[in-house]
């Protein structure tokens, strides 16, 4: 969602007349952010058919071809010149309607997914996130460019003073940034939990519990006395303020989805991986690409509750292994991901003329 809101901001600064709609899914926030943007927003059915058991499948069927039908209705009425993809369920009923739609693909994780692969057979352009994302793509070659990941300008436009005035935390501290995406990872919330008596005597930590979980962790910092519950903040998640959080951490805590890959190099920030381990192995992919080129080191998801305080203090206390890996991060930023991203479409949108 946030690299296709930061290429239409792009895209509305340089071409202010550009029509846009945005085809997503029911439920989530992602209707309220787009919303948010000033972008029109309409949903369709869609359901995944791949790796769904059996009981499942028949109905998400269904699902797909009433999203094919709707897609077509949608497309038929804002009549677009040019569209763009960037995953999930939803796209792959809007490609079926759209065939002869000029099209990119965004594949914002190293190694694609299904749907993306899948998408990819009806795509012009490819746009990848780096280098290595080629090789999943033998057949279209040809058609892919690497871009980079495209961020969006409120990310980094925050200064140091103002991110600490808003989080009222000290600069004379270290400060680690703890998050499981969106929804929030239980394990990582938990192991942090147990982990926070040991931390707190020597960082500050910015937590982001996900939305999912916030309930059941919003208050952990209160069983600690006030010197250490005053370094540390909890929130369900974060928007645009997320920039803030990264501009102050010296290191995080997180999944690895497809945004370490992209808002982590912007920031230089050293990171602790911790790949999802009950999906595609698409975290373990983007963490291995992190942790090769000395950005990142990795913990499995089963090894938090033993190794996050030792891995967590090394680190924060060793600032010229943390340099290493912030030098690291930041020499694989690509800064014009998403204008690069934003010329492609043009280019189809004019080609189609």
């Amino acid at each position: 969602m946030y690299p296709a809101l930061a290429v239409l901001e792009g895209l509305k600064a340089e071409y202010p007349d550009t029509r846009t709609l945005w085809v997503g899914g029911k439920g989530g926030m992602e209707a309220d952010l787009v919303s948010q943007a000033g972008v029109p927003f309409e949903t369709i059915p869609a359901a995944g058919v791949h790796g769904v058991g059996l009981r499942a499948l028949p109905g998400n069927l269904w699902q797909l071809v009433r999203g094919i039908f709707a897609a077509r209705r949608v497309l038929g009425r804002f009549r677009p010149d040019v569209m763009l993809f960037t995953g999930g369920y939803v796209a792959v009923p809007m490609a079926l309607a759209g065939l002869r739609i000029p099209s990119v693909l965004y594949v914002p994780d190293i190694e694609p997914g299904l749907a993306l692969k899948t998408l990819a057979r009806f795509s012009d352009r490819i746009a990848v996130t780096a280098e290595d994302s080629k090789a999943f793509f033998p057949k279209h070659s040809d058609r892919v460019v690497v871009t980079g990941y495209p961020i969006r300008s409120k990310l980094v436009s925050w200064e140091k003073i103002d991110a600490y005035r808003f989080f009222d935390l000290s600069p004379d501290l270290p400060t680690l940034l703890v998050t499981g995406g969106s929804l929030g990872a239980l394990s990582i919330n938990r192991a942090l939990s147990s982990a926070l008596g040991a931390l707190l005597p020597q960082m500050q930590v910015i937590h982001l519990t996900g939305t999912r979980t916030w309930q059941q962790f919003t208050n952990i910092g209160e069983q600690f006395p006030s010197d250490l519950s005053a370094r540390y903040r909890a929130y369900p998640y974060l928007h645009d303020e997320i920039g803030a959080a990264f501009t102050i951490a010296d290191l995080i805590l997180s999944r690895a989805g497809a945004s370490s890959l992209g808002e982590l190099p912007h920031f230089g920030l050293p990171a602790i991986l911790v790949p999802y381990p009950h999906a595609w192995r698409y975290q373990k992919v983007n963490a291995d690409y992190l942790t090769a080129r000395g950005a990142a080191v990795m913990l499995e998801d089963a090894d938090l509750a033993e190794k996050l305080v030792p891995t967590v203090q090394d680190l924060i206390t060793n600032d010229d292994r943390r340099a290493g890996m912030s030098a690291a991060m930041k020499s694989l930023v690509q800064p014009d991901a998403a204008e690069s991203i934003g010329r492609i479409l043009i280019e189809l949108a004019k080609s189609d003329k």
